[in-house]
Parts: structure tokens; sequence; C-alpha cells
């Protein structure tokens, strides 16, 4: 078969992506192998712009966005599958020319679950939420480093950041205390690195509440009890406007805020939830819905009357997961809707 030939019979492209080598399988419309091949990362764009329009399939992995993007513009029609659901149709050992057959194979099955790409807005958000997120946990280390190397020296500070940073200052200035003059001066420099952290995440607070000022999404999503500025953009970010999915219940799943199934012979059996999807959004969603259980009991409303009867009933962890869970779905509707929240 010519070259031109299978071009013009390949209905679907898997491409399997990596920095440099790309490699690339070819099927058509009855899943007969047409073309595989490697291709440089400067070869990539030019041989995709030359194939007929037909539908290119890739793992949602580092790079697939910028490539749905280019490969969108070229006129074809992009797919982006998790690799969790390419991995079972790898038939033998792992190589780049089975894994792009695999991800072919696994784009041709009638209920595959495929994830929409990123526009460049969503991606300038969540960019801004990782270097937050990092940043968070470097002050965090940092903190617990100080913590754990004065408690050596007999100075035990209680639990908190507020509370480090006012005890810092104040072993430093103490000269009856055991420390000595390189430690002072390396307990000196550890605090002004940690402060450098606090002046790092205050900046990154200060771009997302803009992004959220801006983005009419964002200000629809805020009027939902439990979310906030980071929680709204962060939300935007994942899903969107939503149209990815079904319904609100299906955006749930998707983070991993819907119980695991363990059932078998026709008994339905639930577990904890599936924690599939974003670990950083489903988090901050939990902590948004925690911080509206510890003040439900002071309201009367449906909503406060529901949150607290799930605590009486179970704890305050599975209220607060099941808060986040309708906070999702509600905001599903309202990014499908393009309305705002109205407490009954």
């Amino acid at each position: 078969m010519s070259n031109t030939t299978a071009k013009t019979l390949t209905t679907t492209l898997a491409i399997d992506l990596a920095k440099n080598s790309f490699h690339i399988h070819g099927a058509d419309h009855h899943g007969h192998q047409t073309i595989s091949k490697a291709l440089t990362r400067k070869r990539l764009p030019t041989f995709i712009a030359n194939l007929p329009v037909c539908t290119v399939v890739m793992e949602a992995c580092s790079g697939a966005n910028y490539f749905a993007r280019s490969f969108e513009k070229m006129g074809h029609q992009v797919k982006l599958i998790a690799p969790q659901f390419v991995k079972p149709f790898v038939k033998s050992n792992k190589n780049d020319a089975a894994d792009a057959e695999a991800i072919c194979e696994a784009a041709q099955r009638p209920n595959m679950r495929f994830v929409t790409a990123k526009d460049l807005e969503q991606q300038d958000i969540q960019s801004v939420h990782r270097a937050r997120s990092q940043c968070v946990a470097h002050r965090t280390a940092k903190g617990n480093q100080i913590r754990g190397l004065l408690a050596e020296y007999g100075i035990v500070i209680p639990k908190g950041l507020t509370a480090l940073r006012k005890q810092i200052p104040v072993a430093l200035e103490d000269g009856d205390n055991e420390l000595t003059p390189r430690f002072r001066q390396l307990l000196h420099r550890l605090y002004r690195a940690l402060c450098f952290a606090d002046k790092e995440v205050e900046f990154y607070n200060q771009q997302i509440n803009e992004i959220a000022k801006q983005d009419q999404r964002c200000q629809r999503l805020q009027s939902i009890p439990g979310i906030g500025p980071i929680v709204a953009s962060a939300l935007v970010a994942t899903i969107g406007d939503g149209s990815s999915f079904a319904s609100g219940r299906e955006a749930a799943a998707y983070l991993g805020l819907v119980p695991r199934q363990c059932s078998t012979g026709g008994k339905p059996s639930l577990l904890g939830i599936s924690k599939r999807g974003d670990v950083y959004l489903r988090s901050l969603l939990i902590h948004g819905g925690r911080s509206v259980v510890r003040h439900a009991d002071k309201h009367q409303d449906y909503r406060s009357r529901w949150i607290t009867g799930v605590v009486q009933r179970r704890n305050v962890n599975i209220a607060a997961v099941a808060v986040a869970n309708k906070n999702v779905r509600i905001a599903w509707n309202l990014l499908q809707n393009q309305t705002t929240y109205q407490m009954s």
C-alpha cells in the first residue's frame, strides 16, 4: 500500500506523544492498520497537515492540549483519552508502536469516554493554581523544618504558621535560650525564606482573585456557598463550561466525589469515594464543604438543615464530602444554564 493510499484510507490516527520522538498508528473505518511509523517533533506537524481530515487521538498527557489545538486548526477532529483507559488495550510489551496501536484501538470503542482539551485561558488559570499549590507545599515544608530544628534546642512551637511567625523573632531575640550564634544566623535565613514564601502565596492569591473578578463563570460559581475565588477558578480551569459532561453527577464522578463500587452477583456494595480525577481540585472542594458544614447549624434554610441531618446521621467528614458533591452538581448546572445560585 502506497503512502498516498494509506493516508486516504485513514479515518483514525493515534499518536503516542513524547518530547522528540512520536509514533503514529492509522486505521481505516474497519479498524485495519494503514499507517505505522515514527516521526520527529519537527516532521509531525507537516505530516498531520498533509493528511486528509480524520480523527486524531492522543493520550491526555503532557503536551496533549497544545497538539490538540494545533491539529484542530488544521481541520481534524481531536480526541483525548485518559491513559488508564488505554492500558488494557496494550497487547504485548510496552513500546511506542504498541502504545500507539492501543490508543487507536481504544478510540474506536463505541462506549469510550474522552477528555476535553483545554483552551489557552484554562491553561493559564491552571498554571497559576499549579504554581500556587507548589509554593504552598514549599512553605509548609519550610515551616515544618524550622519547627523540627527548634525542637532540638528545646523550643517547641504550637501548630500553625501564625504561631511560627510570631515565635521565631522571639526565639532570635531571647539571649537565655541555647541557640548558638551559628544557628541564629541559620534560623534568620530560614525565617526570611518563610516570609518570601508568604509573599509568593499572596501574589498567586491576588492573581486568582483578579481572574475570578474578570470571569463571569467564576462570578456565577461564587454564588454557591462553599465556593470562593480559588475553587471557582479551579473549577473553570478543569471542567470549562461543563459541556463535556452529560450531567452534574458525571462531573462529580470525574472528580472522584462519588462512591466506589465493589458489587458482584447483583448485590451492590458501595465503599468510600473513588478519589479519581484532579486531587488538587477535589481537596479544595472538600475544604469548602467543610467550611459550610461548620456553620450549618447556625442557619435554618433547607440546605443547612440537610447538612445538619447528615452530620447527625454520619459524621462531619462525610457531610463535607456530600456538600462538595452537591456543589459540583450545582456548579455544572450554573455553567450550563448561565445562571446564579438561588438559596431556597
